[in-house]
Order: structure tokens, then C-alpha cells, then sequence
């Protein structure tokens, strides 16, 4: 499957925003929106003098921050809204809880890994558990009551025994139920869009798909 091997750092100073794809680093001064808190390129600099972006550029451009916030490609972005507006209810909310649904996003949420793309490797490694099944498939979508474990050979890991002596202290979403102690988690329910708490307008990715 295809996927971006680029500069995680120049996707950020693309959306103009932090998307925390390098975990920790992000949050200190060596992150790039700290340093070069502008778009990439050598005209980077000059965007910000440039006319009023369009609305196909504004929906556009939230189209790709969700698509990078969440690391999913156009073809399986495509597919989750086309599932989204099927569904029951407002497509924009529906078309977000799907994406928080992946498995990558819920071991990320519960704090077993520092970013999404960290999350998709561990998870390709055979790391976790989802209802006592191994599970490596970084896109498969969750259910509520669904517990996720980290597998017990994996405990050994040295990654994971420095994980067990801060993982008490991470916070999860109220959705979300952490015990430190088995390194274990569960699904109490699907989020709503006021417990999604990514800085994205939905509506906006919605009008770019009904053009």
C-alpha cells in the first residue's frame, strides 16, 4: 500500500497548524511550526501577502489537514466519507468518528503511542491485542466494548516497560478507558463530535465532496 515517506515536519507548515505527527518533538522548540511557522517552499514566506484564498481552496485545504491529522491516503479518505453520508445523521460528524474509530487513532487516544504514525508502526509489529485477537491492520475500525491489550511477549519490550511508568499518568477521552496497570483499554462508546476534539470544520470537507 501506498504511503507518504516525505518530511513529517513539512506537512505542518503546509496546514499552517501542528499536527503532532512526531509526538514529543512537537511540543518542544525544535519543532518546525516553531522555527518556520510558514508554508514550505520558496514562496513559503510570501503566502500570507497572497489574495483571499477561494472556498475550493479553503475546502480543499481542510479536506488535506483531516487527511494528515488522521494519515489516511485520498482513496480511503473518499471511502470513509462515502460510508459517512450513508449513515444516519450529519455526514461531517459521522465522516469524524469513523476516522477516530481506526485502530491506529484508538492506541494513539489511549496513549500507547506518542503520535498516529508511531501507533501505525506499532501496530504493524504485532504490539496489541483487540479482544484477545492479535491485530496488525492499522485501519481496521474499532466497536464500543471492543478492549484493546497490549500483547503480553510485547511487555518485555523495552519500549513498553518505559511505557508502564508513564502511562498512569496520561489522560484519555471520556469515551475511552485506560487501566495503566494490565496496559489495557476499552471502547465505552463512540465519540460525538463535541468529544472530538481536533481543530477541524467538518462542514467544509463535506461541500468540497458534494461540488
Amino acid at each position: 500500500m501506498a504511503r507518504y515517506t516525505g518530511p513529517a515536519c513539512k506537512l505542518c507548515r503546509r496546514e499552517g497548524m501542528k499536527l503532532f505527527l512526531k509526538g514529543e518533538r512537537c511540543m518542544t522548540p525544535k519543532c518546525a511550526m516553531e522555527r518556520r511557522g510558514f508554508a514550505p517552499g520558496m514562496h513559503g514566506k510570501q503566502e500570507q501577502f497572497r489574495q483571499r484564498t477561494s472556498d475550493y481552496g479553503l475546502q480543499l485545504r481542510e479536506k488535506q489537514r483531516a487527511r494528515r491529522i488522521y494519515g489516511v491516503l485520498e482513496r480511503q479518505f473518499r471511502r470513509y466519507f462515502e460510508i459517512a453520508q450513508r449513515s444516519r445523521g450529519q455526514t461531517g460528524a459521522n465522516l469524524l468518528c469513523l476516522l477516530e474509530s481506526r485502530f491506529d487513532n484508538i492506541v494513539y487516544r489511549l496513549g500507547f503511542a506518542d503520535s498516529r504514525p508511531q501507533a501505525r508502526q506499532l501496530i504493524s509489529h504485532g504490539h496489541f491485542l483487540v479482544n484477545g485477537r492479535r491485530q496488525n491492520v492499522a485501519s481496521a475500525l474499532v466497536k464500543a466494548n471492543d478492549v484493546i491489550k497490549v500483547h503480553e511477549s510485547s511487555k518485555q519490550n523495552a519500549y513498553f516497560l518505559a511505557l508502564g511508568q508513564v502511562l498512569e499518568h496520561r489522560s484519555v477521552p471520556e469515551w475511552l478507558s485506560l487501566n495503566a496497570a494490565e496496559m489495557s483499554g476499552t471502547i465505552l462508546a463512540l465519540p460525538t463530535r463535541e468529544q472530538i476534539d481536533v481543530p477541524l470544520t467538518e462542514q467544509l470537507i463535506v461541500e468540497y465532496y458534494s461540488r
